[in-house]
């Protein structure tokens, strides 16, 4: 037998542990990307609620957050996005695998899983190469139902933007503690 062969499996060993290091360390780089985005744009809507009140703070999440997307995936050479089944922006549509992760998330959700705990990772491989993917629920929080609740907490002045800013829109009749999408971040391997 070479002398490589006898190694072989140590050597996967040690590759696997590596990999699973490097998984670890993009987890938490994720992780912490995802807090970033949503402590930023939960701030610039509540500054925008309090002054401009709710019907002018569609422009918020409409304007704000894919800028503030774009400005973490800069800094960090993460790609950072929001998704859900239920989309607003017609943009904002899950991938296979986001899709997957919505539902996976929902089901521990709906098995008793604190909603700060929401959250899965992976790396994934295709023909392209191997991709790093991450998926942290958005939990309907109270402030949420003005714009995305059942229509009777919706004001008619939101509800008038909302069909006029995004006439497809999918997102709304959640309750709170219902998840509204993920905050999704990849990144290629």
């Amino acid at each position: 037998m070479p002398p490589m062969l006898k190694f072989a499996p140590l050597l996967l060993a040690l590759a696997s542990l590596s990999t699973l290091a490097a998984e670890t360390d993009l987890t938490a780089e994720a992780r912490q990307a995802s807090q970033r985005l949503i402590m930023t744009l939960g701030g610039e809507l509540k500054a925008s609620m309090a002054s401009s009140g709710p019907a002018k703070s569609l422009a918020v999440c409409k304007e704000q957050a894919p800028k503030i997307s774009a400005e973490l995936s800069q800094k960090t050479g993460l790609k950072i996005h929001r998704v859900s089944n239920r989309n607003r922006n017609p943009e904002a549509v899950p991938d296979a695998w986001e899709a997957e992760a919505i539902a996976s998330l929902e089901k521990r959700l709906a098995a008793g899983e604190k909603p700060e705990t929401l959250e899965v990772s992976t790396v994934v491989s295709a023909p392209a190469g191997k991709t790093f993917r991450y998926a942290k629920a958005l939990v309907t929080q109270p402030m949420c139902l003005i714009c995305h609740g059942t229509p009777e907490f919706i004001p008619e002045s939101v509800k008038a933007g909302i069909a006029s800013e995004y006439p497809l829109d999918k997102a709304v009749g959640y309750g709170p503690g219902m998840i509204r999408g993920i905050i999704s971040v990849s990144k290629a391997l």
